[in-house]
């Protein structure tokens, strides 16, 4: 409905009440109805998984069309954000969120930090989603908010151009609210325990859920030692969970994004059930790390399988954990993968130890062998040295193509002194195209950065902490910050606007009429600010 159409709907129902509600003013109310356009969070789970699945039909018709993410650990973080990208790029399109567990489990948990190692409340999980989705709302009324204040002064100044462009930009608004892709970790307990933490953070408007295949109580952050991964049949049971979760819900198109930790897991903790030669868990039980023994040789409580006619012992660890054959992470990789998306996942994750094209490329040709149409969501994680890595790339690559590189020290790139140099720069220039090659190269629909906004607060901080409490004392946050929020146009500069005041003005002259006691008047010090911001 069109801002008129409100209007003139609630202006037919308040005349319909013989007067008793002659102090309800039809315009307030449909201000206000445009400023929550979003109802429940299963209104915004609907209204974002649609918009991932036109995101992802576009990507395999041009992979130009990747779609990007910042995980985000405070609602403010997630509002801030995407209110930058509206006014730096005047749209959200193809740009998302994403909710680590890492910073769930680091920031967010009311044991105080903790490891990625789903030790975390998992209320806390549905609760960030819901106030990521509370800020981001919240943002789409302070702007219209201050898109009404303007109409008001163009209605009062007799400008019908002015006021013409408003109510189109009312009416053609877009709304700060997208899709989170929010991180369930490897589910937080049996299938039914997946069902149940998936139901609440689509309730709270996730429409993108990311499980891994890890043993839940032995979950490890994807860039830790001591992965240990479970039967594909056991996984598949809580991607069905999931599944069953948005059908309840009535979420239809929601997306599961499942992860394999199988290239950096060498431990298993389960032998998979198998029926019959080839199946799936013998398959996975292929990858095991076995020695062939004689009938003779079993040991007391030894564990003992057969294949082709042989019976093996798979190697088995104090922590009664079964080893995988060294090297055969890549091929459990391609064989997860397939296997999630013959069996209800939408998208891939596969968490890799470095970020290089092709050795994500080597993988996805596999899979799409299979599957054609495979998509991947990666991780462009902090965990990665990218300087590093991409100048031993290009260090890699140099060398095989015969030039000199007798100039560099590849173990000590990362230091400065190479700064200047044309390795440093082609490794930069890499850095600065990987998602688009990524994407067109290795079949990526979805690049984004776990931690960023993690590491954002600490550097920030610190720049502060070093010039406030050091020489330059107030101008330290004066110049670091105020000065640049001003001249770069930081919203929250207005601080108070940004936090709500305003709206709340707004909402006391609806219900109060000239009674209203607001806070925005003359002696409010936000007015210092004018228009600057």
């Amino acid at each position: 409905m069109s801002y008129q159409d409100h209007i003139d709907q609630i202006s037919s129902l308040i005349g319909s009440k013989a007067g008793a509600w002659d102090g309800i003013g039809a315009e307030a109310v449909a201000r206000m109805r445009l400023q929550n356009r979003f109802q429940s969070g299963l209104d915004i789970a609907r209204y974002t998984a649609a918009i991932m699945r036109r995101d992802m039909a576009a990507y395999d018709a041009d992979p130009s069309a990747y779609t990007q993410s910042l995980g985000c650990w405070h609602g403010f973080i997630g509002q801030q954000k995407m209110i930058s990208i509206k006014k730096h790029f005047g749209t959200t399109k193809r740009k998302y969120l994403y909710l680590s567990g890492w910073m769930v489990a680091a920031l967010r948990s009311e044991f105080g930090p903790l490891p990625d190692q789903s030790m975390h409340e998992k209320t806390s999980v549905p609760a960030l989603i819901e106030e990521l989705y509370t800020f981001l709302r919240q943002a789409d009324a302070r702007e219209l908010g201050m898109m009404f204040r303007d109409l008001d002064a163009a209605r009062e100044a007799g400008d019908t151009a002015r006021t013409s462009e408003l109510l189109d930009a009312i009416d053609s608004h877009q709304t700060h609210v997208v899709p989170i892709i929010a991180d369930i970790d490897a589910g937080f307990g049996n299938a039914e325990a997946t069902y149940l933490l998936a139901k609440k953070m689509i309730e709270a408007g996730a429409c993108a859920l990311q499980i891994e295949n890890q043993v839940s109580d032995e979950k490890q952050c994807g860039h830790q030692d001591g992965k240990v991964t479970v039967p594909h049949e056991d996984f598949l049971a809580k991607v069905r969970a999931c599944r069953y979760a948005f059908l309840e819900l009535g979420v239809e198109d929601g997306i599961i994004v499942t992860r394999t930790d199988s290239l950096g897991a060498g431990l298993t903790k389960q032998i998979a059930y198998s029926q019959t030669p080839g199946d799936l868990g013998d398959q996975y039980n292929s990858f095991l790390d076995c020695d062939e023994i004689d009938p003779g040789e079993i040991g007391n409580g030894d564990v003992v399988i057969t294949r082709n006619g042989k019976l093996l012992r798979p190697k088995r660890l104090p922590s009664n954990l079964f080893q995988f054959r060294p090297g055969t992470g890549e091929d459990r990789c391609v064989l997860d993968s397939i296997t999630s998306l013959q069996n209800g996942a939408d998208l891939l994750w596969i968490e890799t130890e470095k970020p290089h094209v092709e050795q994500i490329a080597g993988m996805m040709d596999r899979i799409r062998e299979v599957i054609p149409n495979a998509k991947l969501v990666y991780n462009n994680s902090p965990s990665f040295n990218w300087t590093l890595n991409f100048r031993q790339q290009v260090f890699d690559a140099w060398s095989a193509d015969g030039k000199d590189v007798s100039t560099y020290d590849r173990a000590k790139l990362m230091s400065a002194d190479y700064d200047a140099t044309p390795l440093a720069a082609e490794a930069d220039e890499r850095i600065r195209t990987f998602q688009k090659d990524g994407a067109k190269r290795a079949g990526i629909f979805h690049h984004l950065i776990t931690l960023p906004t993690y590491h954002t607060a600490a550097l920030s901080t610190d720049n502060l902490a070093k010039e406030y409490f050091g020489e330059a004392g107030m101008l330290g946050y004066v110049a670091g910050v105020q000065r640049k929020e001003i001249r770069e146009g930081i919203a929250c500069v207005k601080h108070q606007n940004m936090s709500g005041s305003d709206i709340g003005d707004d909402h006391k002259e609806y219900f109060a009429g000239e009674a209203a006691l607001k806070a925005g008047g003359v002696h409010n010090t936000m007015n210092q600010f004018g228009e600057a911001a």
